[in-house]
């Protein structure tokens, strides 16, 4: 049995929870710890839970020292310390997204982990979506050709003051805008597709719509890898209607998440034939169809692996070094936006934005944040739409 600890009980958390009380014969929740207790408590309440709650995860640490698994769900500026913290303490760690704010940061967790024998595992639940998990599946087998080009959508909208709540908005302590804290699952997708990072980044940043916040509500970015290959990222909270997807222009066809499969073929004059290749398509939905479903989706199939991976002394899915490329090509994008210059990757320690330090001297804030509130009332979360 794992007992497992949650710190930080906001609107993620319940994926969290949910997916935790899926296996409860492999796994328990012992403790529960926010800096805001009542939003603990009543978590505690709301899933009939038997557990201690804290206001710090130090004092959790010290006085739980059975606890196997900490899943990190605070905001981005705190997930280094505390997993560090949970590391040192000899405790394995699920961090959200993203990893870390910076590259020094997820450095510094990956060396904890290494010194205290333990596993890191980034949140990145959109591996563990049919829809996600079979397009790679597709990719790799080389039925439609290499990837030419990919075309990466995170679109999702949010309100003015969706960064009214007193850490979003700032550099500071959200790390940045949806560039980071959207589209990370995205560019996460794109790095494990794509099976590696680019070679060149450009990208613009901009605010159009939330005049309470710092931070860019709108980037995108063009990407060029070492094989010739582009990719286009698009990240926003401006976009009404909410869409996610992928789409990979291969050689012989293009695939996409939600899945969808075309195919051309050429006329004599280079010219496509009327009903494209109709006999490709066919191969294409076959093998398609042909994948089996997860078993799990979302954050309950990624702690699902989790859970495998210490029960087994194996690997995670979705490792601290997956979540340190997913880092360095978001800081690429930022410092191309911000500097408004091509970005070669890798980006290399005496960067100013290999630091969290660096990047806040250097980044771009549109606006003043100019309103804070404690908490919002619970609401419904929007977590995207793959199938």
């Amino acid at each position: 049995m794992i007992n497992v600890a949650i710190v930080g009980t906001g609107n993620i958390s319940h994926a969290h929870m949910e997916g935790l009380l899926t296996f409860p014969d492999r796994c328990r929740v012992v403790a529960l710890c926010d800096i805001y207790p009542q939003k603990a408590e009543a978590m505690k309440e709301k899933y009939h839970l038997e557990c201690d709650v804290f206001d710090d995860h130090q004092k959790m640490l010290e006085s739980r020292k059975d606890i196997n698994l900490v899943h990190i769900c605070t905001p981005p500026y705190v997930h280094a310390q505390i997993a560090i913290n949970c590391m040192n303490a000899g405790c394995n760690v699920l961090v959200e997204k993203p990893m870390a704010t910076c590259l020094a940061e997820c450095d510094s967790m990956l060396a904890a982990e290494k010194h205290n024998h333990v596993t890191l595992a980034c949140v990145a639940q959109n591996r563990f979506r049919n829809s996600i998990y079979k397009l790679k599946k597709m990719a790799d087998t080389g039925l439609a050709g290499k990837i030419c080009c990919a075309q990466v959508d995170s679109l999702w909208w949010r309100g003015h003051c969706y960064y009214d709540l007193w850490w979003r908005g700032l550099w500071e302590k959200e790390g940045g805008g949806p560039t980071l804290n959207h589209a990370v699952h995205h560019i996460d997708m794109l790095n494990w597709i794509e099976g590696g990072l680019p070679e060149e980044v450009m990208a613009v940043l901009s605010n159009v719509m939330h005049d309470n916040s710092e931070v860019e509500d709108i980037s995108i970015a063009c990407l060029r890898y070492g094989n010739g290959s582009v990719a286009e990222v698009t990240s926003s909270v401006i976009h009404h209607g909410e869409e996610q997807g992928i789409v990979l222009q291969c050689a012989d066809a293009k695939l996409s998440a939600p899945w969808a499969v075309k195919a051309e073929i050429t006329q004599t004059n280079g010219f496509p034939v009327s009903g494209g290749n109709q006999e490709l398509i066919a191969r294409l939905n076959e093998y398609y169809q042909s994948i089996p479903d997860l078993a799990y989706e979302g954050h309950t199939g990624e702690i699902d692996d989790v859970l495998r991976a210490l029960e087994e002394g194996g690997s995670v899915m979705i490792t601290g070094e997956d979540g340190r490329r997913t880092v360095e090509l978001i800081t690429a994008i930022y410092k191309a936006g911000c500097k408004k210059e091509l970005v070669r990757l890798p980006i290399e320690k005496e960067d100013p934005y290999y630091t969290f330090e660096g990047i806040l001297q250097n980044a771009t804030r549109f606006y003043h944040k100019s309103a804070s509130v404690e908490n919002f009332d619970e609401g419904t979360i929007t977590l995207g739409n793959y199938s």
